[in-house]
């Protein structure tokens, strides 16, 4: 493949060129921070290991800074935009700075979580500077949809980076740690500073690496019945399992028998379990709450003092 010519990617006045001609102002509430430095996007695509035979899935491209840098490199190119301009004008900006990759190029129009399928070839990566107000939900629903997806790179707030990498035991533990991890390795892949976007966030952003597992975590567990696990544990992070999971299991008594039979001590505290501990205790709800209810059938007296 040829050199890029030098004005491929876009800069600081030409962002700002293509949004005024577009009349577009960043949004708060849709999480806009524009990239306006080409070394940063061309850092994200080394990071994310982006190879030449790589179909490469971006939500939230925006005026498609990281999306020609990721042209560059891939063999196609999919964006999920929901914003009706943004979209509207990628396609052009596409065609004007990289006509020789544009049929690599698509763009689906669509809000991310409502995305189920992609026009073209499986993507194998999915890279992307997501949406701060949006990132966690975003990121885990790309996961569990498209299967194919290897290798992930996402530019999140260092915050959410944090906690997404964060493993048993630490401060920052928690519920998108745990689901991010039954999909992948998670790691840290890196920190970018608050002056290469458009306008400057007020907060730090973070490189997440997530390379899937690959093999799916054994369990006879569903995802679903794996994160109600989850959600239940973090919910009231203070308690110990027992009393956290008293709801999600019927009963304290019936949450400590999941336990239990999981292995897991029941004084213990989400924040201390593996994925794997939360598969094995949704694995032994079912049957140790049927075994409780038919003690309580069989010996009624016992629960009347």
């Amino acid at each position: 493949m040829s050199s890029p010519a030098p004005d491929t990617l876009l800069g600081p006045a030409d962002v700002r060129e293509l949004a005024a001609a577009l009349g577009v102002r960043p949004t708060k509430q849709r999480g806009q921070n524009f990239v306006i430095d080409a070394n940063t996007v061309r850092r994200i695509v080394r990071t994310a290991e982006v190879r030449p035979d790589d179909v490469v899935v971006e939500v939230g491209p925006g005026l498609g800074s990281l999306t020609l840098a990721l042209l560059e490199t891939a063999d196609r190119v999919t964006a999920v935009e929901i914003d009706d301009v943004l979209a509207g004008a990628l396609p052009a900006t596409v065609a004007a700075r990289l006509p020789e990759r544009a049929d690599r190029f698509a763009l689906v129009h669509s809000d991310a979580m409502r995305v189920t399928g992609l026009p073209g070839p499986a993507p194998t990566a999915l890279v992307a500077n997501l949406p701060y107000n949006v990132a966690v939900p975003v990121l885990l629903h790309m996961l569990d949809t498209f299967p194919s997806i290897e290798r992930t790179l996402v530019m999140v707030q260092a915050e959410v980076a944090d906690r997404l990498a964060a493993g048993p035991g630490s401060k920052v533990y928690g519920v998108p740690s745990v689901k991010a991890n039954w999909y992948a390795e998670v790691r840290r892949a890196g920190s970018i500073g608050r002056n290469v976007f458009w306008p400057a966030p007020n907060v730090d952003s973070g490189l997440v690496s997530l390379v899937r597992r690959a093999e799916p975590l054994r369990t006879t567990a569903s995802r679903r019945e794996v994160f109600a696990v989850v959600d239940a544990a973090f919910a009231q992070r203070r308690k110990t399992l027992r009393a956290a999971l008293a709801g999600w299991a019927g009963s304290a008594a019936a949450a400590e028998a999941a336990l239990v039979g999981a292995g897991v001590s029941p004084q213990a505290r989400g924040e201390a379990l593996t994925v794997e501990e939360f598969a094995r205790i949704a694995e032994h709800k079912e049957s140790r709450v049927a075994e409780h209810k038919k003690s309580r059938v069989a010996e009624p007296g016992q629960y009347e003092q």
